[in-house]
């Protein structure tokens, strides 16, 4: 053989020496290896869907693994669609998600784990399951893995499939979603300070939530904040103390839910900047 030749081949780096065939094995088996490195499967539980396109849904999702994610349910509304209705909001489910380019997940797989239909049928339990959906989607945006906030959701909605229905009361007024809201406050960073006057520091003779000075203001203290009385304040201390299973034998007053609905609308307006549709519903 010329020299020149054995020469050309030591040149040649390894995988261009390779004959079509097996570099074509080596592209599949990257392109795989790439493909399983962005599939993951999670625990999580639908939020939000609306429709896209003819047959697609987008879904907001919050997962056990991953915190707020988005994803993309394709052909989920036809007839004969494999996901059938299991990606429904309040759907438990165990995901395979597919993590492309975008910004959204894709679903390629779905086995469910809790549908809660009882919730879905009955207008009162619905109501309160709207708020607790809602303050899930404005508390926790970011896709961050929070073990705490996903336990106390799926607890908050197995609990809410035993409760009965209350109408015609107003759900926003449900011990179950006033505790789950102040649990939810706490877990984010956004339990305000009820212990003591946050000014001075009396523990005793509170009348007030001051939302911009981040907690309850003695008499003395207080320029004008939302009236607390004595019934609010012993409630969301129950409410805070008690597990969302036992929350409606807890004994809140209707003075004490009002003034809890206060102290949680206060601080999603101001800490937050936002207000839940679902509680003016």
């Amino acid at each position: 053989m010329p020299i020149c030749s054995i020469l050309a081949r030591l040149r040649t780096p390894p995988s261009a020496a390779l004959q079509p065939p097996e570099q074509c094995l080596i592209r599949r088996a990257e392109h795989y290896t790439c493909r399983v490195a962005r599939t993951y499967r999670t625990d999580a539980v639908v939020l939000r869907s609306f429709r896209l396109g003819e047959a697609d849904r987008v879904l907001h999702l919050y997962t056990l693994d991953r915190g707020r994610v988005g994803a993309v349910a394709k052909g989920v509304r036809k007839t004969k669609s494999r996901f059938g209705g299991r990606l429904e909001p309040f759907s438990h489910v165990e995901l395979v998600l597919h993590q492309g380019s975008g910004e959204l997940n894709t679903v390629t797989g779905v086995s469910l784990v809790r549908p809660h239909h009882r919730t879905r049928e009955d207008s009162y339990r619905l109501g309160v399951g709207l708020i607790g959906l809602e303050s899930m989607l404005r508390l926790f945006t970011e896709q961050e893995a929070n073990e705490r906030a996903f336990t106390a959701l799926t607890r908050f909605l197995d609990r809410l499939d035993e409760v009965e229905s209350r109408a015609p009361a107003r759900p926003a007024l449900d011990p179950l979603a006033l505790s789950f809201q102040l649990k939810l406050l706490w877990l984010s960073g956004y339990l305000p300070h009820l212990g003591s006057c946050v000014e001075c520091g009396e523990t005793e003779g509170l009348v007030a939530y001051v939302p911009a000075a981040g907690g309850a203001v003695c008499r003395a203290c207080d320029p004008g904040g939302i009236a607390l009385s004595l019934h609010g304040l012993r409630g969301i201390r129950t409410l805070l103390n008690t597990p969302l299973a036992e929350a409606h034998g807890a004994g809140l007053s209707e003075r004490g839910a009002r003034d809890a609905l206060a102290v949680v609308t206060g601080s999603y307006e101001h800490h937050g900047g936002f207000r839940l549709r679902t509680l003016s519903a």
